[in-house]
């Protein structure tokens, strides 16, 4: 078995399929996996860098996979065979969890984001911190979309308010706050209505509360150096810009003859295999997700397609015929951190749910992020269904 990807869903299939006995090898540009979700608190210097970091050497002696720190080139299904960097690797069954790329905007290279490169979240907190000493500035946050793929739009709206909430929480702590502009922006006119109309209408509240002023409902033009231009030409000054890009498809998997969707995803059943492939598995942000007009790519479900996928390899290579599909478990779950505070939200076809939880819901998150590390490491038991 041969798993591409280093982050939440490669990892956890490797996981898996170790579980059922079988060799698998595990393909990563970096060396360790990055717990996004936890990275919010790196720029605000709550949690350092290494801490938001699992080896994945450790975690293929803990589980038994085989590592391989190496760049995917390029996919040959035809022949069963993945190119790498350094060298070429068959695999009987491929499991493909290599990410997403970013939609481009002119300009993208003045912004940062948090959920981008991993040392990013260092960039973020050197700037944060030179403009803290500076005592006063602008800090503008916000996200994208894909119009061709509504799962990759606001993809990653979670992180941008957690950011801007943290920040605001920090710099009261620094006894600046009130020197600064925090600002947030999104071009569509209702951003975080995927959460659900609760907790959609609950967010002026966490604006007001944190002192942001949100412009929202205009495309974004370009940035510059110190500012984001939208498309009437009005703009916003920032000395610090961070903005999470809606999600492309990957260029390995757009340069390939795999299905793809007009976005550029990987093109898949319920059972998370890619449509015409007997053998080939696309889990967490490579693919195309199927399901409700709210469905987004979040951690949580790349690790139930991975988990989902395995599973369906496994039943097929046994000669049973039940198999599990990741429809079923579509959702959307979070801990929308403040720093000092959180809110608890999910969302399900029949449900939505906010819980606001002051003090208690920042200690929460500490602990799901200490949970999924020990538990990863295989030091604690994890938690069915978690």
């Amino acid at each position: 078995m041969l798993v591409l990807g280093g982050g939440f869903a490669g990892v956890e299939s490797a996981i898996q399929l170790r579980k059922y006995g079988y060799n698998v090898s595990l393909v990563s540009n970096r060396d360790f996996l990055f717990v996004y979700p936890i990275s919010i608190w790196v720029p605000t210097q709550k949690i350092k860098f290494e801490d938001v970091q699992i080896p994945l050497k450790t975690l293929s002696r803990k589980h038994g996979f085989t590592l391989i720190v190496d760049e995917v080139k390029q996919i040959d299904q035809q022949n069963n065979r993945v190119i790498l960097g350094r060298e070429t690797v068959d695999y009987d069954f491929l499991f493909i969890a290599l990410g997403m790329d970013k939609v481009y905007t002119k300009g993208l290279e003045f912004t940062h984001s948090i959920c981008g490169k991993p040392a990013e979240a260092l960039v973020i907190q050197e700037k944060l911190q030179k403009l803290v000493e500076k005592g006063h500035g602008k800090i503008a946050i916000g996200f994208g979309g894909n119009p061709n793929d509504p799962t990759a739009t606001g993809v990653r709206g979670g992180p941008a308010f957690e950011l801007l909430f943290n920040i605001s929480h920090f710099l009261k702590g620094k006894g600046v706050r009130q020197n600064f502009e925090l600002k947030f922006f999104a071009p569509m006119k209702e951003p975080g209505k995927k959460m659900g109309d609760k907790p959609y209408k609950k967010l002026d509240i966490f604006f007001k509360r944190y002192k942001v002023t949100p412009f929202v409902g205009k495309k974004i033009k370009e940035f510059t150096p110190n500012s984001v231009v939208f498309e009437d030409d009005s703009h916003i000054e920032s000395d610090l810009t961070i903005f999470i890009s809606g999600g492309d498809g990957h260029r390995v998997i757009k340069e390939s003859s795999l299905p793809v969707n007009p976005a550029g995803f990987v093109s898949i059943n319920e059972l998370c295999r890619v449509e015409g492939q007997k053998n080939i598995y696309a889990i967490g942000d490579v693919a195309a997700i199927e399901g409700p007009t709210w469905a987004s790519k979040q951690g949580h479900i790349a690790e139930v397609m991975a988990s989902v996928s395995a599973y369906n390899v496994h039943q097929e290579l046994s000669d049973k015929g039940k198999r599990k599909s990741y429809w079923e478990k579509l959702h959307i779950i979070c801990v929308m951190d403040s720093g000092d505070g959180a809110a608890f939200i999910s969302r399900t076809n029949h449900k939505e749910t906010i819980i606001p939880l002051p003090i208690l819901g920042h200690w929460l998150k500490k602990a799901w992020g200490f949970y999924y590390k020990q538990s990863k490491l295989k030091r604690i038991p994890r938690i069915p269904g978690m």
